[in-house]
């Protein structure tokens, strides 16, 4: 007979737990109830959705069909509100009424609410949920000035992600010094001043004693009589355990629901597992020791009991990008050596403390690579005598595999999802794990904050037979960060001009390699609202033309499709004769183009020739290639002529990570070479072909099929998704032929065309709000922007002389 187990709560920790029985192949039928409306979530990584950092679905642990593989009976928005020990059943808030034979409680904890008047008042949130966040996310906005009362862990990671989505922050804090618990008074200034450079205000020693407004929020007021304007108060005071079903199901509840070293409650129906257990008398609200209640609760659950809890030391990491912080273990020092170093300048501030030659605890702020050696000297206890002097600055190691070979395989390398050595060991041995994302994908190790990513990669380095480095190239000398993690910091800094990131993240200066880059990074990412910096632009792109070896320049107006008109040919014609140009050139992208053109003449040239510019000169759209189709061709089976032009007039004028180059052809006989060029469209009896990714230059690549569709509409649809998916995520100066090589054609198929409804409307809607700012150049070129834009170097220097 199958045993009925009924779980209350759908966290991560729950779930977690749930995972472990599962290995044990129990004669469970299993049912979940959850009140929040969502399937199991990294709660940890709510931060990072507030900050825009990461989508609700990013942080998804267990989808719908996880339960449903399992056969899981899973009720989400079902709170469950009675617990009848002796009838053995649960009644959820919709009235249904379920048996169990064995009762798991994993109800967690509340944010706790102090005693404040005013807390009523529309416009106090706390931060705990994702519905918490996403309501955070739509009250946010420029306008809004927001008050965080606390200053700890939770109520920092709110105050950054407020800050990011545009408001005013304030921290009020009780304490004299942020993140007491975890910090003493040196590193909480550390981190005092790494918030306020981030342009969050911080009161300490402060106590709100109302929050203000008729009915809504309109400020706070302190305990030192004064007050502060606020439309939007999150409170983040602390947590308080869920213990009101362990009450209802006859448990011994303290603090927390109390359990013994077998994770037993008084109960041997009842289990209880989370941030709502008591253990020794320690509540938990970090992660890895609830994933370790659940191993041992597993165990003892499906009657293979043996392994036992007996407490975790506790470690803490700050989720703020940019500011590093790490926090484990006693670090007080009573009765302790304290080992420290500090750089004001670099902000960066380490603290160890030792007993008995024993680490007993570690702070580190502005530099946490370390902390996962420190955290298993403080699981092992390990004597650290002999190493004194090398505690915060180990030397050059003889054997680089050291530190990975110190760790046992049952200690936790990813503390946001709890995955062991042991558990990244056997993926790389049972499931031929070889880079850092298979790993991500094969254990979720490292798809949290990220501070284990090092770590990870150098347990693959150690273990995998073909281990493939994932080099991230920095972008150069001036600014040592790789393209992917300066658009994450760009993003959630809400970063909009050159100059700031190079004086936030480099050397100030920049240059010819790092300018460019971050001018078209800064274009993407904010869809033309950013502050352009002309100085940060090649020259081609500062006089919009292309400069040959002697000096002078290329025009090319846009000729869409290659059609133009007799109007246009006489223009042509004229200005060429008015301007003296030395080559009339008929281009292999059915284009004219007119070389030899002094740069004091562009701007008069442009006015003259009265068309757009080709941009020729630019990393954007050059062209679009076109076959004569179904008009005159007796082989022609769709209008390449007419979507062709279509095509360049949606894509012409903006920006892209390197030049992209287009073409249509009506049929398979392919005569505008669509199968080698970055995004082709190829007509097919009864549809279209897009292709993209070819190359007919130095070396000749055949274009990958990204989609079949029927409708010309749909063919100019899926090549808009693939073009905006580049502009986002190439990096700069990589070509598409590159960019899909690197990915991979099945990875830009389920990220574009095969990606769910809203992310492919994310990706149309920024490609709208950019093509919406983008302008005609040579429109706005023909009144320079600075005198000298159009004056030659030779004209200057005599002027300098």
């Amino acid at each position: 007979m199958r045993t009925r187990l009924v779980v209350v709560g759908n966290g991560m920790a729950g779930m977690a737990c749930v995972e472990a029985i599962l290995k044990y192949a129990p004669c469970f039928d299993i049912t979940v109830f959850g009140d929040e409306t969502h399937v199991n979530y990294n709660r940890v990584m709510l931060s990072s959705v507030l900050a825009g950092e990461k989508a609700a679905d990013d942080i998804v642990i267990n989808p719908l069909e996880w339960y449903q593989q399992r056969n899981i009976q899973l009720h989400v928005g079902v709170r469950v509100v009675d617990v009848d020990p002796v009838a053995k059943t649960v009644t959820g808030n919709d009235g249904r009424v379920t048996p169990y034979d064995t009762l798991l409680l994993a109800t967690g904890s509340s944010a706790w609410m102090p005693r404040i008047e005013g807390l009523d008042k529309d416009g106090v949130l706390v931060f705990r949920t994702l519905d918490d966040t996403r309501e955070l996310i739509r009250r946010s906005g420029p306008a809004t000035k927001a008050v965080v009362i606390g200053g700890g862990l939770l109520g920092l990671e709110a105050a950054r992600g407020l800050q990011v989505q545009g408001c005013d922050v304030t921290v009020v804090h009780l304490m004299p010094t942020l993140m007491e618990r975890q910090l003493d008074p040196d590193g909480g200034h550390y981190l005092m001043g790494k918030m306020e450079e981030l342009g969050i205000h911080v009161l300490l020693g402060r106590t709100t004693v109302a929050v203000l407004g008729n009915g809504h929020v309109e400020g706070v007021a302190l305990s030192d009589d004064s007050c502060l304007e606020a439309d939007l108060v999150v409170v983040a005071a602390g947590i308080r355990p869920n213990v009101e079903l362990a009450h209802k199901a006859g448990v011994a509840v303290n603090r927390g629901v109390l359990v013994n070293d077998y994770m037993e409650t008084s109960s041997p129906d009842v289990f209880a597992v989370g941030e709502c257990v008591e253990h020794r008398g320690v509540c938990y609200g970090l992660l890895a020791p609830l994933f370790e209640q659940g191993k041992v609760l597993a165990a003892t659950i499906t009657g293979n009991k043996g392994p036992t809890y007996t407490g975790t030391v506790q470690a803490a990491k700050l989720k703020i990008m940019g500011v590093d912080v790490f926090s484990a273990g006693d670090w007080s020092e009573q009765h302790a050596e304290p080992v420290r170093y500090e750089d004001r300048a670099l902000g960066i501030y380490k603290k160890l403390t030792l007993r008995d030659g024993k680490l007993a605890g570690a702070i580190l702020v502005g530099d946490i690579s370390d902390s996962h050696r420190y955290m298993e000297w403080l699981r092992t206890g390990v004597d650290l005598t002999d190493q004194r002097r090398h505690l915060l600055f180990p030397p050059p190691a003889a054997d680089v595999g050291l530190d990975v070979a110190e760790m046992a395989d049952g200690a936790t390398v990813c503390g946001c999802v709890g995955v062991t050595k042991g558990a990244i060991i056997s993926a790389i041995h049972d499931q031929g794990v070889n880079t850092l994302s298979q790993l991500k994908e094969a254990t979720r190790a490292s798809t949290g904050c990220g501070s284990c990513t090092n770590l990870c990669q150098d347990l693959l380095r150690a273990v995998a037979p073909e281990f493939e480095e994932e080099v991230k190239k920095v972008m150069c000398g001036c600014l040592p960060f790789a393209e992917d993690r300066l658009r994450d910091i760009l993003k959630s800094q809400r970063l909009k001009s050159v100059q700031e990131v190079l004086e936030i993240y480099g050397n100030g200066q920049g240059c010819e390699v790092c300018k460019p880059a971050l001018s078209y990074m800064l274009d993407m990412l904010w869809c033309g609202d950013h502050d352009e910096d002309r100085s940060a632009r090649f020259i081609n792109d500062r006089v919009h033309a292309n400069i040959q070896k002697d000096g002078t320049f290329s025009v090319i107006p846009r000729i869409r499709g290659g059609v133009t008109t007799p109007d246009e040919l006489r223009r042509i014609a004229d200005v060429a004769d008015k301007y003296h140009v030395p080559m009339v050139k008929i281009t292999g992208s059915q284009r004219i183009d007119l070389l030899g053109v002094r740069k004091e003449d562009l701007p008069k040239v442009w006015a003259d020739l009265d068309m757009p510019s080709g941009q020729a000169y630019t990393k954007g759209v050059r062209m679009v290639k076109t076959c004569v189709g179904t008009d005159f061709c007796r082989f022609g089976t769709q209008d390449s002529t007419a979507i062709g032009i279509e095509l360049e007039r949606r894509f012409e004028q903006l920006f892209t990570p390197h030049k992209v180059k287009m073409a249509a052809v009506g049929c398979p006989r392919n005569c505008a070479e669509a199968t080698v060029k970055d995004i082709g469209l190829v007509g097919q009896e009864g549809g279209w072909q897009v292709v993209v990714g070819g190359a007919a230059g130095k070396s000749v690549r055949k274009a990958d099929l990204l989609t079949t569709v029927e409708t010309s509409e749909a063919a100019l649809e899926a090549s808009e998704l693939f073009f905006q998916y580049y502009r986002e995520s190439a990096n700069y100066l990589e070509r598409t032929y590159d960019f899909v090589e690197r990915l991979g054609i099945e990875k830009v198929r389920k990220e574009t065309v095969y990606a769910p409804d809203a992310v492919r409307q994310g990706l149309r809607d920024r490609f709208s709000r950019s093509k919406a700012r983008a302008v005609d150049p040579w429109l706005e070129g023909r009144e320079p922007k600075h005198p000298t834009q159009f004056i030659p170097i030779q004209s200057l220097e005599k002027v300098r002389a």
